[in-house]
């Protein structure tokens, strides 16, 4: 048995550390108050990516690597292939800490033999042994792979149990268990299999975590019908576990490496895993660990990491760490606590120390407190309010090794998003009947915009808005589907008399209705969808993304829709069906792909649409008029109306409703843009993690639509005539 060993020598600049925690092992005293989380990982199969690296987070959401992203162990000093991957830490019993790795180079091959077992006391100094199993147990001479190994402290054997995946010729892969001598150094005791797999298919990436006297196993299976992370349960750490029906993570897309964590001073789990394929990592909330629900909106990090393990660590530990691993671009501030600040939106440049804190119209910029937050071990001097009308303010923190670092702190009103949260495809009325603007909008932030409700806000002033809450639930309130709640539409229609409210929604790729007596709902859905094919003679394209529109010449309602196509057609008086005989399809041109919107001005029909697709930052918006309702359609030479700004990194800025103040000729474009700052970073997912945003819509003498400048700053409140 071969055994290694790693000393990694201290540096002087702070650095910020997280560990990730799997598994549930006796705590130490210093260990009762833990501030942050460590994420140990690796990156990849490239040159120098298969290798330990570690991540910090203050909040167990927002990871930043540590050491530059570069190794914190040499993979060449600790392994025989000269590559280690899928990092497992633990805390152990007596306070030291545990790793454990595959030893695997993959440029050579998939086949391995071999792990490595580390221990450290502090987190920066590791020896080091490498474990081949064909060696030391006869049994497993023929093994060909040996992956993903994890660490488990068995209190009641009082010591600790490595578990990890191995394939033996004519099988498939199976979860083992050994457990370890004293010294962290030896498998003592000859694999047994740990966990059957009742379909008898590939189990790998085997994660224990104990929860109330339960030990759950999680673990990916492979195979062409049934892949994926699931979790078995059992009384007993080392053999009994029970799978459970289905899988436990988020998404269909192919996925690995699953890591179960407890949040600090919270009832609720994390558990993450590698999408592997599309390079990315998601995270999904559960207090049972049985039902869990994707939180990957709320994660970021500043690295893609493949699959590793997270542990909570100290305040004590945090500054060893902090020392140990700086990097050039860790942040040293974490945010702003103040409630005015609009908190997706806050820009922090550690290089250029520097902070843009947008906040709330009516905030008072002349004393003005941003409660800045710093990672844990870094202090803020200046904790005061300060006036900020004149332009930016200096802010002192201290660091852990004692200098002092000035931040130059930049505050100003940006009504742009005008609702906090991802937010898009915004509709927007006014309501006659209560005098008052509503905003109905798709619910966002959802992979894959599998959001499943919708909410509506409602203000005065288009820029005050408050919530209303969810006013149509697919899963709730609709029958006939239950899935991908986009785009709706609605309008305010006087029957009799009284003041009904119509919604149009986008349901599975169908069109529903519903109906309320009140513009905040809530809604009742018609029963049936209202358009669920396409128009005849139509191939590509979806049934999606409704606008309705009121001719105030004629007094006729009409519906339009689609994606890759423009249909309209003529609603009935009851406006909950299609009028017999007037559907037709009036797509513009080519730049035509979803997002119809239909107003009137001075005697022209207006009809603007959405180009390109809604995760490019090239999303955008174009018209065209025309003398009738129905088309056909002009389109000016020039008929761009909003786009991307690069300079103020705003991004994808499509699907659009006008609203027109009250007995004025004002006019704003209601418009979703990329989360900004984040999102123009998040590649392909920032098209469903989107704002929304209001700016004003002017004409020149023609009629003809002036471009519009998106903005951060957005529109002033604005008064309706009284």
């Amino acid at each position: 048995m071969k055994q290694k060993y790693f000393l990694h020598q201290w540096l002087i600049l702070p650095v910020f550390i997280l560990i990730l925690s799997c598994g549930e092992n006796k705590k130490t005293d210093d260990q009762n108050d833990n501030v942050a989380y460590l994420f140990t990982y690796f990156t990849g199969n490239g040159e120098g990516e298969e290798a330990i690296r570690y991540a910090l987070s203050k909040d167990g959401y927002n990871y930043y690597a540590l050491n530059n992203n570069e190794p914190i162990i040499s993979s060449e000093e600790i392994s025989n292939t000269g590559g280690v991957r899928d990092p497992h830490i633990i805390r152990g019993d007596d306070g030291s800490f545990r790793m454990v790795v595959t030893d695997l180079l993959t440029q050579n091959g998939w086949n391995n033999t071999e792990m490595v077992l580390l221990k450290s006391n502090d987190l920066t100094d590791w020896t080091s042994t490498v474990i081949n199993i064909p060696d030391n147990f006869e049994e497993f001479s023929d093994v060909t792979r040996v992956w993903a190994p994890q660490t488990f402290y068995d209190e009641e054997k009082e010591k600790y149990m490595v578990y990890f995946s191995m394939l033996q010729p004519g099988s498939y892969d199976k979860i083992y268990y050994a457990y370890t001598n004293k010294d962290f150094t030896e498998l003592e005791t000859t694999p047994k299999q740990l966990f059957y797999n009742p379909n008898k298919m590939a189990s790998i990436d085997g994660d224990i975590i104990k929860k109330e006297g339960k030990y759950h196993l999680f673990y990916k299976t492979e195979g062409d019908e049934d892949k994926g992370i699931k979790v078995a349960i059992s009384d007993s750490l080392t053999g009994g576990y029970e799978a459970l029906e289905g899988n436990v993570d988020q998404t269909d897309q192919a996925v690995e490496g699953s890591g179960v964590f407890k949040m600090i001073d919270s009832d609720k789990y994390i558990l993450m895993y590698d999408v592997y394929m599309n390079g990315r990592y998601e995270f999904a909330e559960s207090t049972d660990l049985k039902n869990f629900e994707l939180v990957s909106e709320d994660i970021s990090m500043n690295f893609h990491p493949r699959h590793g393990t997270v542990l909570p660590v100290t305040q004590k530990e945090v500054n060893r760490l902090l020392e140990a691993f700086p990097s050039e671009d860790f942040p040293i501030i974490a945010g702003s606590k103040a409630s005015a600040v609009k908190e997706n939106n806050i820009i922090i440049d550690e290089v250029a120390k520097s902070i843009y804190l947008p906040v709330k119209e009516g905030t008072d910029l002349s004393n003005f407190n941003p409660e800045l937050e710093t990672f844990p071990g870094i202090e803020l001097v200046d904790t005061e309010p300060k006036n900020f009308e004149n332009g930016e303010q200096e802010y002192k923190v201290k660091l852990v090794n004692g200098e002092e670092q000035i931040y130059k702190v930049q505050v100003e009103v940006a009504n742009n998003p005008v609702v906090e949260g991802y937010y898009a495809d915004p509709e927007i009325i006014y309501s006659e009947k209560d005098e008052k603007y509503y905003l109905y909008p798709t619910s966002d932030g959802f992979t894959g915009w599998s959001g499943t409700y919708f909410e509506t806000f409602s203000s005065s002033d288009l820029i005050n808005w408050e919530n209303e809450g969810t006013i149509l639930d697919l899963k709730k309130d609709v029958e006939w589907a239950d899935r991908n709640a986009w785009a709706p539409c609605a309008i305010e229609k006087k029957i009799d008399e009284e003041y009904k409210y119509f919604y149009y929604f986008t349901a599975a790729q169908k069109i529903g209705v519903a109906v309320a007596d009140n513009p905040e709902g809530p809604f009742e859905d018609i029963g049936e969808p209202l358009i669920a094919e396409k128009p005849d003679g139509v191939e590509g394209g979806q049934v999606i993304d409704p606008d309705v529109f009121t001719d105030p010449q004629s007094g006729k309602s009409y519906l339009y829709w689609g994606n890759g196509f423009l249909a309209v057609a003529e609603l009935n008086e009851d406006m909950t069906s299609l009028k017999e005989g007037t559907e037709k399809v009036i797509t513009p041109d080519t730049t035509f792909r979803e997002g119809a919107e239909v107003f009137f001005r001075d005697g022209k029909y207006y009809f603007l649409w959405s180009e390109n697709d809604t995760r490019s930052p090239d999303y955008r918006v174009r018209y065209a008029t025309s003398n009738s309702p129905t088309g056909p359609l002009e389109i000016p030479e020039e008929n761009l109306i909003i786009e991307k700004d690069e300079k103020n990194q705003i991004y994808g800025t499509g699907h659009n409703s006008v609203i027109q103040v009250p007995d004025a000729d004002q006019w704003y474009i209601v418009y979703h843009r990329f989360t900004r700052p984040k999102g123009i970073e998040m590649g392909r997912e920032a098209g469903f993690h989107r704002e929304v945003a209001i700016d004003a819509l002017e004409f020149d003498e023609s009629g003809a639509i002036k471009k519009v400048k998106p903005t951060v700053k957005g529109i002033q409140p604005i008064k309706t005539s009284e």
